[in-house]
């Protein structure tokens, strides 16, 4: 109660903060236009040039900074005309033009506090505390981070999942603030459960496989941190075009000052110009596409990101859970000679279920789909890359990758697999090759409809990458429909194709394991599949999607170029108005006074025009259900 009432205050005071300065220069303006009524014409002159000081001494700060840093915006624009107004006596066209300035920057922190009232409701959610089972069965309250891999967690009712781990007994989910999805989901015992979703059923319990800090909230949480604070990105669309909207406007003013010999009439086409809908219009619209993506359940990094993504034309897609499900489904238990496919099975999984690898998964999920009865394993030691090792029944049981030469019958179904896509895990019981179990890797039921759909949205070139042999990888090439595929390609491969796509178009990297990080990093926009719990790849994404559906991708491209449309409309007819007011004002038709009232308006109606952005593209109405806080 009393961390919502300081919530609550804290909210207020920033509304406070934010809406004063426009109060407080409306009132002066006010109060000046009372005195002039009343025939105090100097008080209101006074009145209406301490408004102007005291829009001028932030806005001259505002400058500075950029100047320091290096950069050359339309800031300046708005100094000279306050400085103008204030040397030619327009004390009233310099109160209205700092009025205009704090009604920018209101309007422009109204509209981030909206588009970003979802991050900080995912925030929000982030939980703290988790309920841990003693070893006598009681159960603690203990905090997030003294959580560790194999501990033993209740969640009860309502609670939110902790961490990342595998759930012991059935579980009902709301998923939706992780991933978007409307409806709860059943997760039956060994299935995988994703930190940051909701209990919507009974109590039950779950053995923890991550820490907190390496879950998969625990990187959504930190993305979303990154993606509020950071907020320069989002005005590179604007610095393009002031690059050269500033010089024009200042040869314009300075012409119109030489023909005329009348000083005000640069100080009019100043004021027209300013601040210009660049300052707030473009990153209105881009921080809206932010909210707008993180509604759809992905996140993106900063306002830059996002408008690469906007302007990208080439997509390299990694297979494994990207294109595929990610999550291999047994096809065939295979026995050796004297060996029984079943016992096999059970022996296999009863081993496997103290793995997180994901063909363990697999092969646990199989035995348990088929009634078998799992035992608990002894002595279980793993080696990466090569498999588990472990006693089960008083036999020592090894899953993984073939030890040594293969006999004629394993061969056998190491060539079909190898033809057929399929992965193998073999089985060695008490030292002897005893059978193989055959995986596969599923595609993803919405791949093809999904790659069309970004081809629709503006790619024209799709590659898929992998590290599976080249019969698989073409296999799953000609079932989505993409461009070129590249095989057995190495994490540094996957980094060279990326860097040599980069050179001729903007690209974006999709993938989902630690493998694809470096090519992640090196793309101009890279993707992570952030359901699966990637914290590497994570970590050095632009974006993450948080539900497990590639159609998701297709969503925020589609937002993306949405949200810089309507920034580049925003920028372009803010302009235009702008520039023919600045022609009039250039032949003296357009006094100081006139021009900071019509700059008023331009601002507002494209200000209101960028945050349609905030609406989701009509193309992907009803695709889902709405993401964190929709």
């Amino acid at each position: 109660m009393r961390q919502h009432a300081e919530h609550a205050d804290s909210a207020r005071r920033r509304v406070l903060t934010q809406w004063w300065p426009l109060g407080t220069l409306t009132g002066l303006v006010l109060a000046g236009g009372g005195c002039r009524l009343a025939g105090r014409t100097g008080v209101a002159d006074l009145l209406w040039a301490a408004a102007t000081v005291a829009a001028l001494l932030p806005a001259t700060w505002w400058l500075l900074k950029d100047l320091w840093h290096r950069r050359f915006g339309v800031d300046v624009i708005a100094v000279l005309a306050l400085v103008g107004a204030l040397v030619s006596g327009e004390y009233l066209a310099g109160a209205v033009i700092a009025v205009m300035l704090a009604t920018g920057q209101t309007l422009e922190s109204y509209a981030q506090r909206r588009a970003s009232r979802d991050l900080r409701e995912l925030l929000a959610r982030a939980p703290r505390s988790a309920r841990r089972r003693r070893p006598d069965g009681t159960v603690e309250v203990v905090d997030l981070d003294s959580v560790r891999p194999d501990d033993r967690l209740v969640v009860g009712p309502g609670d939110v999942v902790p961490v990342d781990g595998r759930v012991e007994e059935p579980a009902t989910l709301d998923e939706s603030v992780v991933t978007g999805e409307a409806q709860v989901v059943q997760r039956r015992p060994g299935d995988q459960v994703g930190s940051g979703v909701v209990n919507a059923g009974p109590a039950f319990g779950m053995v923890s496989t991550a820490v907190a800090a390496e879950s998969t909230y625990a990187g959504i949480v930190r993305l979303a941190r990154e993606a509020t604070a950071q907020r320069a990105p989002t005005v590179r669309l604007a610095d393009r075009y002031a690059a050269w909207f500033v010089p024009v406007t200042l040869v314009l003013s300075g012409l119109a000052w030489l023909v005329s010999g009348q000083f005000v009439r640069a100080v009019a086409v100043l004021v027209v110009a300013t601040p210009c809908p660049l300052l707030l219009a473009t990153p209105i619209a881009i921080v809206s596409g932010l909210s707008r993506a993180a509604r759809r359940g992905v996140l993106v990094r900063d306002g830059g990101s996002l408008e690469l993504l906007g302007r990208a034309r080439t997509l390299l897609l990694d297979k494994t859970g990207t294109l595929t499900m990610g999550r291999p489904e047994s096809t065939e238990t295979v026995a050796g000679p004297g060996a029984d496919a079943a016992e096999l099975l059970r022996l296999a999984a009863s081993v496997e279920q103290v793995s997180p690898h994901v063909l363990a998964t697999a092969v646990v999920r199989a035995a348990t789909d088929r009634g078998l009865r799992l035992a608990q394993p002894q002595e279980v030691t793993e080696q990466a890359g090569s498999g588990v090792t472990g006693l089960v029944d008083g036999r020592r049981v090894r899953v993984g990758q073939a030890a040594g030469p293969l006999p004629d019958w394993a061969e056998e179904h190491r060539r079909y697999a190898e033809t057929t896509g399929l992965s193998t895990v073999w089985v060695e019981v008490d030292g002897a090759l005893s059978g193989v179990l055959l995986l596969r890797d599923p595609v993803r039921p919405d791949a093809r409809r999904t790659v069309a759909r970004l081809r629709d949205s503006g790619f024209d070139r799709l590659v898929m990458l992998t590290g599976d042999r080249s019969r698989a990888a073409d296999e799953v090439a000609r079932a989505v429909g993409v461009d070129d595929v590249v095989a057995r390609c190495t994490p540094e491969q996957k980094v060279d194709r990326v860097r040599t796509e980069s050179d001729r178009a903007v690209t974006v990297m999709v993938g989902d394991g630690v493998n694809d990080a470096p090519a992640l990093a090196a793309a101009s926009v890279g993707v992570a599949m952030g359901a699966t719990g990637a914290t590497a790849s994570a970590d050095v994404a632009d974006a993450v999607l948080t539900v497990d559906r590639l159609d998701r991708l297709a969503d925020v491209v589609e937002i993306a170029r949405h949200a810089r449309r309507i920034a580049v409309q925003s920028a372009t007819v803010g302009m235009g108005l702008a520039f023919a007011a600045m022609g009039v004002a250039a032949f003296g038709y357009l006094p100081p006074v006139a021009g900071a009232f019509l700059q008023e308006g331009i601002d507002v109606v494209v200000i209101l025009n960028a945050l349609r952005a905030l609406r989701t593209p009509a193309g992907i109405e009803g695709s889902g259900g709405s993401g964190p806080g929709g």
